[in-house]
């Protein structure tokens, strides 16, 4: 482990979700550590609950039974006010469907999130050109999501999620949409911002991005059946 703060732990976590008089168990008993500075990948079949268990770390969805724990606070029982002010202080989002505005700009698209912190126009400014100059995308800062390629638009969607310097990205099948060439750029991104201290919690199917991470958590059944720590060195990845 790169460093012995917890930045989010799980106890008994449980989901349900019902359907007339059916219940469907999504999450059954999740008890799971990350560490700050971690990159974590989870793995599993689908519907085993990964979704399900980043939704939930990820402050979008509630657990219907449990405790979770964000930086020693336990917030399972907070408002929807008090989540979302902590889910856009703390938290950066990359979807498998980039989830950009395509009425938006790359500048205004990446942007977003420092708008909603209320920061000023020049820090918004700042910020959003180093992360553009960073990710090499300052070239298509006026160009619009349909203008860009799959692997640009994952670009912009990265940028979208650290502007803010978050403390945890939260990465739910980031390559699914990209060939393999994109993809592996798209993990070699997230690997550098996780060498520079960011906390990584990644769904994946590719066992190829999963090597990227320290540590891979095996779902089924919405239970943990597996853990093992990645022996690697990126740079070789």
């Amino acid at each position: 482990m790169k460093n012995a703060n917890t930045i989010l732990k799980t106890e008994g976590l449980k989901k349900f979700y019902y359907t007339d008089e059916i219940e469907t168990t999504a999450l059954a008993g999740v008890n799971m550590n990350v560490n700050e500075g971690e990159f974590v990948a989870i793995m599993g079949p689908s519907g085993c609950g990964k979704s399900t268990l980043l939704n939930i770390i990820g402050l979008l969805d509630n657990p219907s039974e449990g405790d979770f724990f964000f930086r020693d606070e336990e917030i399972s029982e907070y408002s929807e006010r008090q989540r979302a002010d902590l889910r856009k202080a703390n938290i950066g989002f990359v979807f498998q469907s980039f989830n950009l505005i395509d009425e938006l700009t790359v500048f205004e698209n990446i942007e977003l999130p420092l708008i909603y912190l209320k920061y000023s126009a020049a820090e918004r400014k700042k910020r959003v050109e180093e992360v553009m100059e960073h990710m090499k995308i300052m070239h298509r800062r006026n160009h619009f999501p349909q203008q860009l390629s799959g692997g640009q638009q994952q670009r912009v969607a990265i940028s979208r999620a650290v502007v803010a310097k978050p403390k945890l990205i939260l990465a739910d099948e980031p390559t699914g949409n990209l060939d393999s060439a994109n993809g592996q750029e798209v993990m070699t991104l997230l690997s550098d911002l996780n060498e520079q201290g960011t906390t990584v919690v990644m769904v994946t199917h590719s066992p190829v991005d999963a090597e990227y991470a320290d540590r891979v958590i095996h779902l089924f059944d919405g239970q943990i059946v597996s853990e093992n720590v990645n022996a690697k060195d990126k740079a070789l990845v």
